[in-house]
């Protein structure tokens, strides 16, 4: 095993490697969602119960991506990997395991801990990748998390079909601990370290404010947009985001230093990363709910759960052969365009959806221009970021960018779910007008992000702007 570490592994493998554990927790983000039905009526609980299954495993993502980042940086990538890992495979254990609604969102909560495996795998690319291969390793291992998202929900139907959903578990259980494996055996511990120590006060403001935001999202459509449980989370999350921004200023080792979160290349790619995410959930959504509506509705396709993710599948093809192709264009012209046309191509694919929904080739088409638009924007996003802070910086900075499209998703799962909720027929089923409505606004903030790429620098200008971070941090590292 030795002999193993101290080799010089081919980037394609150490990819591959890493591609398999992101493959993995991407898949179980998305596997639940057609499951969620069987798995209330199976554990009878409410539906408030069931939400927890998601609400858990994003709030759990949110809040340890950042610090799994950090302490990444600090201790060694490939060890902190490892353990984020084994805590994906621990949590997937368990909810295989789990008889109970409780024991569930335990297993998922410790599931959500594997989401710092993509900002661990971006540190590994940018330190054990040749300069002219980081672009792309970082490309497509940002596009797995479109992919996986798509996928998990193209097989989630065949899956609870013929086996049920503790399989939902069980099997994406294999690859993880093959990764932890060959994670062991091939990865190369990162020769990047930034000494220092966890800001606990910093990770539990941190953690608070994610939490009170992402709970008022998940349930403002049970609570109502202007109730008081809603607008008092969201009054809480402001004055702890605000009290976690001073005390990060202030701080002698910060977990998130704020000085990197300012600059123009962080906070565009940030907001661009929000309003993408708002677009895929949107759109993985809204579509198979559309597909499954009864075809007495007068729109609907009367389609069973495993014939809504089939009108996904394009989305997830595309990803598949867009996402190398960007990664290509983005090593000869940079990421900032492959942004702007991903999110282009999202508007354009919404507004299809909005307005001309009415047949099966009308939606594969807009679905095939998102998966489109998913592979070219994820492709660029977390090289961008990488672009804009010093080496010693690329996991929290990274995973403060996956925090941003993890709020994303959550406003738009829930904002497009109250629009549909707030337009109903009398026998209780939607409206064609809130399906058009929420296209949409998707469609909307599609174009909002289009407008956030423009702003982003250069290649150049944010090289420069990495750099002079790194000077000022070995200046003033207080």
């Amino acid at each position: 095993m030795p002999a193993l570490r101290r080799s010089h592994p081919s980037p394609t493998v150490v990819l591959a490697v890493l591609a398999m554990g992101a493959m993995s927790y991407a898949l179980l983000q998305s596997l639940v969602v057609p499951a969620l039905p069987a798995i209330q009526q199976d554990l009878h609980t409410s539906a408030t119960g069931v939400a927890w299954v998601m609400t858990a495993y994003l709030l759990s993502a949110s809040v340890a991506t950042p610090i799994a980042g950090r302490l990444g940086d600090m201790f060694g990538k490939r060890r902190t990997l490892i353990v984020v890992l084994s805590m994906l495979a621990l949590g997937t254990l368990v909810s295989a395991l789990a008889t109970s609604i409780t024991v569930l969102i335990v297993g998922r909560a410790v599931q959500g801990l594997g989401g710092a495996v993509f900002p661990l795998a971006y540190g590994v690319i940018r330190d054990e990748f040749p300069p002219g291969r980081v672009a792309m390793g970082i490309a497509l291992m940002s596009a797995i998390l479109g992919i996986g998202g798509g996928a998990g929900i193209v097989l989630a139907g065949p899956i609870l079909d013929g086996l049920g959903y503790h399989w939902l578990f069980w099997i994406p259980l294999v690859p993880i601990l093959a990764a932890i494996a060959a994670t062991a055996l091939v990865i190369r511990e990162s020769p990047v370290r930034v000494p220092g120590r966890i800001n606990i006060v910093g990770g539990l403001l941190l953690g608070g404010w994610l939490v009170c935001l992402l709970l008022a999202f998940s349930y403002a459509a049970d609570w109502g947009w202007g109730s008081a449980r809603f607008l008092g989370l969201l009054a809480l999350a402001a004055i702890l985001l605000a009290a976690w921004v001073r005390q990060e200023s202030r701080a002698r080792e910060p977990l998130v230093d704020m000085r990197m979160m300012q600059l123009r290349g962080v906070w565009t790619t940030n907001t661009a990363a929000l309003l993408t995410g708002f677009g895929m959930l949107g759109a993985f959504v809204l579509v198979p709910q559309l597909v499954e509506l009864p075809e007495s509705t007068g729109f609907g396709f009367g389609g069973s759960v495993t014939e809504a993710g089939l009108f996904l599948l394009p989305a997830t093809l595309a990803m598949l052969i867009v996402s190398p192709l960007a990664a290509r264009l983005a090593e000869r012209t940079g990421s900032r365009l492959n942004l702007i046309v991903g999110m282009a191509l999202m508007a354009v694919a919404f507004v299809i959806l909005g307005l001309a929904h009415s047949s099966g080739w009308e939606i594969l088409l807009a679905m095939t221009l998102v998966g489109t638009g998913i592979g070219f924007a994820f492709a660029a996003l977390a090289n961008l970021v990488v672009e804009a802070v010093p080496p010693g910086q690329t996991g929290v900075a990274t995973g403060m960018n996956q925090v941003m499209r993890s709020i994303g998703s959550s406003l738009g799962g829930q904002i497009t779910a109250s629009v549909i909720a707030a337009q109903v027929a009398v026998g209780g089923l939607p409206l064609e007008s809130g399906f058009t409505l929420a296209f949409l606004i998707c469609a909307g903030a599609m174009t909002l992000g289009v407008s956030a790429g423009l702003l982003v620098p250069g290649r150049a200008v944010a090289r420069e702007q990495a750099e002079a971070g790194a000077i000022a941090v070995v200046a003033d590292p207080a």
